[in-house]
């Protein structure tokens, strides 16, 4: 992840609309009573009351004010459509996404030629002329950047009401367990109710306004973008565009459509609005559509976006109760895979930094379960020093949350914020990111119980091949593929800009580490053959050709290669970022290759492509401990030019990656501690996503209370009020490693054992199941069902006092594996579809 984002643009909002026209009137019916309670008061200059709200789930993010900001407000999504919903009272702003929303072309194109100046400068590096090496890549190799081109939002849905007199009573929340979004308040001596989901069964963002009084519901409706054209007619609003910065990189056209559908009272349209007055309730949907060809970018889609809208409209009708059940059953079928129960704070201190009046204050504060403070409440509180681990389960299930709302089968993948993002130029474009952003978005997919979530990465990730044979064969004269910093929907693969952060064509190797971890987890063979094989096999081959002997060593090493995205001292003394056979690439490589073999192993192919990926594993340099300890970042002890990085890119053999264990190489994980407590002691850490990874780190290493540790300070120092995670600015990949680093805490399985059978002539490895491997003491009491661990098995596991009461193993895959807790492990070979339960001891269970 480069360092600066690129600047925002700032977005206007379309002027008042014109006096409209003479109105038609609506149906009436029974008035809607509010169902769910009173909720809390807030804003003491502008709303007035006391009256709590009643007790919430555990599962409910909620606030006693509407956002004022972007990042306070709530997020729906459904894999395609997005809402970050603000919840404002004389105007509710719902701020809208399309997931394949963006400018397009220029991208950046191979250079051709690259063979002959890769040659020279590697010559170079070789012979310590580091400075001049980077220069020659900088100069003749790296393809200009070509920029804006941007995921872009929608637009915003723009509700404004004529509310008279103060508003008591507010309160808006977030419900994980149906992803319904809830805005409450009164006015006048009515009680006002908007619902807002994003449905994946209808495909459509869905609203229903309330009023407990017949008739007292009445508000204009607008769609507002920069550079679209927005059009009414009857009880509909209609926008049109097509994303681009300022007329250049025009890419996909959109379309969307709002129908309004009151009870009651009367609406009228005019050239860009839709009034309804004096309505019992009304229900609002939303379709969208755009031209973007997923199978060919480059060949947009040739229909009526109006229509394909219209036509969407007009399947579903009007019946709320009916479009909520549909849509949180669908959510459900997710979501509930995992529970989680880290424990409940007893007493929290008085919130502070709260909005809301001193006598809410004190009440919420003086509840016993915390979750019954406002989630930004709940925040400062943790910051102040409270303790929460309640809010620790909370971020998981959000995480998890985000991962369904953003990337769904057939869709794209979730991108460096998700799904959601209100700029035309968004920070980094909003854009594909593989130098560790678009993996760790998927870190939890497996483990967290949403394999299906994985599927729009797969799909991108081959997607990418064509190009990336293109920059491999044309630019870097060698076989296979490669993929380098970042893409984006265009699928360009090319190495460009900078070369702290532009010289680096890992990416694509790394992206089909996913492909084999999906395989571990789910056992699915199809997969492995059609789709994780030859995809490992491109990359494989493209390693074969860009590896070079070391002179002074004789080992195979990459190269030139930044490690993302450090820098160090060079032997003639100046700052450089480029070398040969930095440990990333080399793990990196390694990764690739031992995934490649054991794929092969399982579909029986040993052949002279095997045999000499086999070969080139023998001969690849590995990474060294240096002098003081550490694990070596570079081939030689280079003093760093920033100690404190927020990349710990040569920790990869730790986490994502599995090739040093305390099972195999002991020694190596003593020397990746002493590399995260450098790096720490230097400022390390300091963005949401870094002090994520950290959190996987020492998970990795059973260091339970380093590892908690971290989680606070993700949720304290990078996390903003609607939980979403903070680079800053917002990125989305922290919340997501937050969730799988939770996860590696209490259940990891990525070491393996050799198992006594033997399959065609090769020791079987088995996954080691490693129970609650780092535990930490603010967790003491605890349950979680529903985790996945590779081999094919699903994990629920009961805790007391720091120590595990009960484990349930279910097979999926009639795999066996060892089970480990503590000192204590044991063989365990399940049929599929038995379970088994174990003791702390790991005696079965009746």
């Amino acid at each position: 992840m480069r360092a600066k984002p690129i600047p925002l643009l700032t977005e206007r909002r379309l002027q008042s609309v014109p006096p409209p026209p003479r109105p038609r009137r609506c149906p009436r019916v029974a008035a809607n009573p509010v169902r769910n309670g009173l909720p809390v008061v807030f804003l003491a200059c502008l709303f007035l009351g006391g009256q709590l709200a009643p007790a919430r789930g555990p599962l409910t993010l909620y606030y006693l004010q509407p956002a004022q900001k972007w990042e306070e407000a709530l997020p729906l999504g459904n894999g395609r459509l997005g809402a970050m919903v603000f919840g404002g009272v004389p105007e509710e702003r719902i701020q809208l996404n399309e997931h394949s929303l963006w400018a397009g072309p220029p991208y950046p194109e191979p250079r051709p030629g690259g063979a002959a100046i890769l040659a020279r400068a590697r010559e170079l590096f070789f012979q310590g002329q580091f400075a001049e090496g980077e220069r020659v890549i900088q100069r003749e190799l790296l393809v200009p950047v070509i920029e804006p081109r941007s995921y872009q939002t929608l637009g915003d849905l723009l509700l404004s009401f004529g509310h008279a007199g103060a508003v008591t009573n507010y309160s808006r929340e977030l419900d994980l367990d149906t992803a319904v979004a809830t805005t409450r308040y009164e006015a006048g001596g009515v009680a006002f109710v908007r619902e807002v989901l994003a449905s994946r069964s209808d495909d459509l963002i869905i609203m229903r306004l309330t009023a407990s009084v017949p008739g007292a519901l009445s508000f204009r409706a607008r769609l507002v973008r920069p550079d679209a054209s927005v059009s009414a007619d009857k009880n509909s609003l209609l926008l049109r565009g097509q994303a681009a910065h300022g007329g250049k990189n025009k890419g996909v056209k959109f379309s969307a459509q709002l129908r309004v559908y009151p009870r009651g009272g009367t609406l009228h349209s005019s050239t860009n609005a839709l009034e309804i007055q004096a309505a019992d309730e009304a229900v609002l949907v939303l379709a969208a559509a755009t031209d973007y060809n997923q199978t060919t970018p480059l060949e947009p889609l040739k229909r009526d976006l109006d229509e394909a809208c219209a036509r969407q409209l007009k399947q579903v009708g009007t019946n709320f109760e009916r479009l909520r059940r549909r849509s949180v059953q669908e959510h459900q079928r997710l979501f509930q895979s995992v529970q989680l129960s880290l424990g409940q704070t007893s007493s929290p201190p008085s919130p502070q930094g709260s909005s809301s009046s001193s006598a809410v204050n004190s009440a919420a504060a003086n509840a016993s379960d915390p979750a019954s403070l406002p989630t930004d409440q709940r925040l400062n509180a943790l910051r102040a020093g409270a303790a929460d681990p309640a809010l620790a389960a909370l971020y998981f299930q959000f995480g998890r949350y985000l991962l369904i709302g953003s990337s769904r089968p057939g869709g794209l993948p979730a991108n460096l914020q998700g799904l959601w993002n209100e700029h035309i130029r968004a920070p980094w474009n909003s854009d594909y990111h593989i130098n560790i952003n678009i993996q760790m978005n998927y870190w939890p997919a497996e483990v967290a119980n949403l394999s299906e979530c994985h599927e729009p990465f797969f799909d991108f990730v081959e997607g990418l091949v064509p190009a990336g044979r293109r920059t491999a064969s044309e630019m870097l004269g060698c076989r296979g593929f490669c993929a380098c910093l970042t893409s984006d929907v265009w699928r360009w693969t090319v190495p460009y800009g900078s070369p702290r952060w532009g010289m680096w064509v890992m990416g694509g190797a790394w992206c089909t580490q996913h492909f084999m971890e999906h395989y571990r987890f789910s056992g699915d063979r199809q997969f492995l053959r059609q789709r994780a094989y030859p995809i490992l096999k491109e990359a494989s081959l493209f390693f074969l050709d860009w590896l070079v002997t070391d002179p002074a060593t004789g080992k195979l090493v990459s190269g030139p290669s930044t490690s993302p995205e450090n820098g160090f001292i060079g032997p003639d003394g100046k700052p450089v970022t480029l070398s040969m056979g930095c440990s990333m690439d080399q793990e990196i490589i390694w990764d690739t290759f031992q995934n490649t073999l054991q794929a092969a192993r399982e579909l029986g192919i040993q052949d002279e492509f095997t045999a000499t990926v086999s070969s080139a594993l023998e001969r690849l340099a590995l990474p060294q401990i240096a002098s003081d300890g550490r694990l070596m970042e570079w081939t030689r002890e280079f003093p760093e030019t920033e100690p404190g990085h927020r990349h710990m890119s040569h920790l990869f053999a730790i986490h994502p990656g599995r090739q040093f264990t305390f099972e195999n190489r002991p020694e190596m994980m003593a020397a990746a501690r002493k590399s995260i407590e450098h790096r720490l002691a230097h400022g390390g850490g300091h963005t949401g996503w870094s002090r994520a990874w950290i959190i996987n780190f020492w998970a990795r290493l059973r260091e339970g209370e380093k590892a908690h540790e971290n989680v606070v300070a993700l949720l304290a120092k990078s996390t903003l009020p609607n939980l979403f995670d903070n680079h800053p600015p917002f990125q989305i990949d922290g919340n997501f490693g937050g969730t799988a680093g939770i996860a590696e805490m209490l259940l990891q399985s990525h070491a393996t054992v050799d198992a006594p059978a033997a399959r065609d002539g090769w020791a079987q490895a088995v996954p080691v199941i490693e129970l609650l491997p780092a535990l930490p003491k603010a967790w003491s009491t605890g349950s979680v069902r529903g985790l996945r661990a590779r081999g094919g098995f699903e994990i629920s596991l009961e805790w007391t006092d720091g120590a595990l009461t009960i484990a349930t193993i279910r097979s999926l895959s009639g795999n066996p594996c060892q089970l480990r807790y503590g000192q204590k492990s044991v063989p365990l070979h399940l049929k599929r579809g038995s379970e088994a339960r174990f003791s702390a001891q790991l005696m079965r269970q009746p």
